[in-house]
């Protein structure tokens, strides 16, 4: 069934816009951000699993922030987090 009203199987054209292939358009991403939204869900569940494990949710961010950045930024921002702290004595 469609998302919406009085939906009908014309390829009439309003204004040059095919209603039905920008119907198509808009349903397609409505389902995605329900896939999304259902995925967000899933990973805060992981999250949870791991806290109840005894794991840090907030390093392991970190880690998978890190895992999914380039390695040469990553090593340039610990360089720099290395000599901001030396700077600072801590």
């Amino acid at each position: 069934m469609s998302e919406f009203p009085n939906d009908h199987n014309s390829r009439t054209q309003e204004g040059g816009v095919a209603a039905d292939r920008l119907r198509s358009i808009i349903e397609r991403h409505i389902r995605l951000e329900e896939e999304v939204k259902a995925l967000r869900g899933d990973q805060k569940d992981i999250m949870s699993e791991a806290k109840s494990a005894g794991y840090c949710p907030k390093t392991i961010k970190q880690v998978i922030r890190i895992m999914n950045a380039d390695p040469e930024d990553v090593q340039e921002a610990e360089h720099l987090l290395d000599t901001y702290r030396r700077a600072l004595g801590c």
